[in-house]
């Protein structure tokens, strides 16, 4: 039985005062222990979360990691052993802003995905469509080709210390949301794809579905049967709608 993961992705938001305020309302959150939970914040508040959420059973993440496992001269960027060793337990790799925005490679993506890894600490690896590309039928072979590039060079066992994320690019901060129907069939061919080198890891990995998951709609989502959570993006940034997907996800 894969336990679901609810992972709350802050994104480039937050202040020392407005992140106290979030820690103090997730502080005051039943949360179920059915679910795990992580929350990602900015590099520069995640000592100030780790400090906040003692004893809370919450995961601290990153949002990024340098291509380059360990300390050196690489200006501006943090690495994984860095980041290791601030207690953070997860990274999450290859999201759709750092790849259209930022211009991340899939070569850049498994660097990083194999750095994460060789620090102890587990990969959420992102992957999804554009809207132009759903339209022209082409979702399951650009979402394939972001999962193969994993694979074909670090080979499928790794994703048993790993998380994968269906986040459609279409429906990121948009308001709109696959319908269960739709994010399911991609997450059981994520796993048809993973179990074509490996029944027993395509079982066990969870993957989680993102893009404009709130309380609304979690229920829906979670209850598909290869949805195993969700990674949240603006409603993670409010303590009581994060709560409700959380315990969505435990129900």
């Amino acid at each position: 039985m894969r336990r679901p993961l609810v992972a709350g992705n802050w994104k480039m938001h937050g202040t020392r005062a407005s992140v106290a305020e979030l820690i103090n309302g997730l502080r005051k959150q039943v949360l179920p222990v059915s679910v795990e939970i992580a929350v990602f914040p900015t590099c520069l508040h995640v000592a100030q979360v780790l400090d906040g959420l003692q004893g809370v059973h919450v995961e601290v993440g990153a949002q990024d990691c340098a291509v380059d496992p360990v300390q050196g001269a690489l200006t501006g960027e943090i690495a994984a052993s860095q980041l290791q060793d601030a207690g953070c337990a997860m990274v999450l790799v290859g999201h759709s802003e750092r790849r259209l925005l930022l211009g991340e490679t899939d070569a850049d993506v498994v660097r990083k995905f194999a750095a994460v890894q060789s620090c102890g600490l587990i990969p959420l690896l992102c992957v999804g469509e554009t809207l132009e590309q759903r339209e022209a039928g082409k979702t399951l072979a650009v979402v394939g080709a972001q999962l193969a590039s994993v694979i074909d060079v670090l080979g499928v066992d790794v994703f048993a210390r790993a998380v994968i994320a269906y986040e459609p690019v279409w429906a990121i901060g948009s308001g709109l949301t696959a319908s269960p129907e739709q994010a399911q069939q991609v997450h059981a061919a994520i796993r048809a794809q993973l179990a074509v080198q490996s029944v027993e890891v395509a079982c066990a990995v969870r993957v989680l579905y993102g893009g404009s998951v709130k309380a609304a709609n979690a229920a829906e989502l979670f209850g598909m049967p290869d949805i195993d959570g969700g990674l949240v993006g603006g409603a993670s940034l409010n303590a009581d709608e994060f709560g409700a997907i959380c315990r969505a996800a435990g129900s």
